[in-house]
């Protein structure tokens, strides 16, 4: 994925699909953080249209890995970007593996080790007893995670933990959690193996690598844009104002995956991928998402003649537009265009992928400044 920042969009979208990783959100985990990925998982797995007794168990597995994240990153008390926490989770047929991420002392390196191979060796009824043994005692420590926590997880999934440390410097490692919850109860056991957190590790280097703040890859609707939306806003640090201006442009880049993407004869929504990365206090953002192939040459010279208009010709054409009465509402996405590139007072990139006769990739980024 050593490409250029746009072709890197559609690697990633690849590989995401590949893995079936759905979510991916690396940053620092707030409440108001955590709420939004529950919520925007809950509309997701309503959508799935799973039992009930599915979605409590992914739910409550959701839980507990991000508990754990927040209680690792107060712990810490580290303040650079290698200290965020990662998240993700993916469908794999019709089962979901979930992933934690985050930062721990190389002194817990062997207490968290150890507790979780003993999780592994006990069978249900076992865990059952530890359990309340940890409950009375207090015999673990929630220092460092080793505590009911993980105990708890590998209850509620009923199945075994797959973990790796990746060392990070002489004082802290990166600690991966990895499960899948059993989806019922008579289930036969599930091994998480280790090839799929392999692969969402060295997703997650990359991600370091690019300083990638948030991805969601997945099916863009109005619903689950709102969620999306509310992570997405309670992620930004900055001044207000700024604020305010990169969510806007967010908004609009994501309106237009919703409004303008190419479905795919999925009857959700569109599938895409959005991202946020960071360089020197600049947001970069970025959108992927199918067109039909014969919309390219028309949407590539209206990119083109956007990006080399004046401050006065862009409002101008804007204008023209808006007020064009012969265009229908719903190919409007012009109108999107000239926003973008007028409240990011930056050129837009953009990439297109023919995959086929019939569609192609489209990959848009601009530049928010903050400063």
């Amino acid at each position: 994925m050593e490409n250029s920042p746009l072709t890197f969009a559609l690697e990633l979208f690849k590989a995401m699909q590949k893995d079936n990783l759905g979510y991916i959100y690396r940053g620092k985990f707030t409440q108001e953080i955590t709420d939004s990925i529950l919520s925007l998982t809950e509309h997701n797995l309503d959508k799935e249209e799973e039992s009930p007794k599915i979605k409590k168990r992914v739910y409550s597995i959701m839980v507990e890995c991000l508990q754990n994240i927040t209680r690792h990153q107060d712990d810490t008390k580290e303040d650079s970007v290698e200290s965020y926490g990662v998240f993700v989770i993916q469908k794999e047929l019709e089962n979901y593996y979930i992933t934690s991420g985050n930062l721990v002392g190389n002194e817990t390196i062997p207490i968290i080790s150890k507790l979780i191979e003993k999780i592994n060796s006990l069978e249900k009824d076992e865990l059952k007893d530890y359990y309340k043994e940890v409950l009375s005692t207090g015999e673990l420590s929630n220092k460092g995670g080793a505590g009911l926590g993980l105990i708890d997880m590998a209850r509620k999934s009923g199945n075994k933990l797959s973990y790796e440390f990746r060392p990070v410097s002489d004082k802290y490692s990166y600690f991966y959690l990895h499960t899948v919850p059993s989806l019922s109860i008579d289930d036969a056991a599930i091994d998480p193996g280790k090839e799929s957190l392999h692969n969402i590790i060295n997703i997650h280097q990359i991600l370091n690598n690019k300083n990638v703040l948030l991805i969601f890859n997945g099916i863009f609707n109005q619903n689950n844009l709102l969620n999306l939306l509310s992570t997405i806003e309670h992620q930004m640090a900055g001044p207000t104002g700024t604020k305010k201006k990169v969510f806007y442009i967010i908004v609009e880049m994501l309106q237009n995956i919703v409004k303008h993407g190419y479905s795919n004869n999925n009857p959700n929504g569109n599938p895409g991928i959005f991202l946020i990365s960071e360089e020197e206090g600049d947001y970069f953002l970025t959108t992927g998402n199918y067109i039909e192939t014969s919309s390219v040459e028309k949407l590539e010279k209206k990119l083109d003649k956007v990006n080399n208009l004046s401050p006065d010709e862009l409002d101008n054409y804007y204008n023209q537009s808006l007020f064009n009465f012969e265009i229908n509402d719903n190919k409007k996405s012009g109108l999107g265009i000239i926003d973008l590139r007028i409240k990011s007072d930056n050129k837009m990139l953009f990439e297109f992928h023919k995959l086929d006769k019939q569609i192609s990739f489209f990959v848009l980024q601009t530049k928010a400044q903050t400063i």
